[in-house]
């Protein structure tokens, strides 16, 4: 079953492999959240509705050993 939020545009999850070999699965959501805490236009509220679902999520359908949210990448400075 895929993520799926108001807040996230998309949502894929995404093997992970670290130099021993090992494997893990992340669940990588992009978002047009601002994820800065820095900047004036974050919304720590938001943020956190986002996160909280997705944690809620794996934990019903464990499909990820963890997640990560980030923005899309044609909103990135350069």
């Amino acid at each position: 079953m895929s993520f799926a939020h108001p807040l996230a545009r998309k949502a894929k999850v995404w093997p992970l492999r670290s130099q021993d070999g090992s494997e893990r699965r992340v669940l990588v959501v992009i978002t047009t959240l601002v994820l800065d805490p820095e900047s004036d236009k974050y919304k720590k509220k938001l943020v956190e509705r986002l996160s909280d679902a997705v944690s809620l999520h794996l934990t019903t359908v464990p499909e990820a050993d963890g997640f990560i949210l980030l923005n899309r990448m044609r909103e990135w400075d350069a």
